[in-house]
């Protein structure tokens, strides 16, 4: 394509705003708010010519989360806590997890998730699996033990 035809094409750039590459938190969250409302107007639909856009914004807004938005290292057990908070659970409400016993026990550090237990959580609260797999809390037989104080 010509640089003139570009240039005809393009009359005004800043109509392309939310398709060029964020630089700053306003240009992100402009890509955002673009994709979000890209999203529910085409929803899952490839077949769809804007399909593409909403695979474009998203790479452009996954680009600037990795450079801009680290995310906090958390444990397994701290995503679990965080979504039985978030939708007012209690130990008893995770079947996918087992009894309440062992919730307690995951939740204590007692015991780990295994590969069952996470696929089942993802599942029902609709996140990557990964997300149940961050750095582990230190058991309680190796967390670090307080020095006793002797009396003379």
């Amino acid at each position: 394509m010509k640089s003139r035809t570009i240039t005809r094409t393009i009359k005004d750039p800043k109509l392309l705003g939310p398709f060029i590459a964020p630089r700053n938190e306003d240009e992100y969250d402009t890509a955002v708010e673009v994709l979000n409302q890209l999203v529910d107007e085409i929803g899952d639909h490839p077949e769809d010519p804007r399909y593409r856009l909403i695979e474009t914004l998203s790479a452009l807004v996954e680009v600037y989360d990795a450079e801009h938005r680290r995310m906090p290292d958390v444990s397994g057990i701290d995503v679990l806590r965080f979504l039985i908070e978030q939708h007012d659970l209690n130990q008893a409400d995770l079947p996918e997890v087992g009894t309440q016993s062992v919730v307690s026990e995951v939740l204590s550090g007692r015991r780990q998730l295994n590969v069952r237990q996470i696929q089942e959580l993802a599942a029902r609260f609709g996140v990557n699996a990964g997300a149940f797999l961050g750095p582990p809390h230190p058991r309680p037989e190796n967390r670090p033990k307080r020095a006793l104080r002797s009396f003379p």
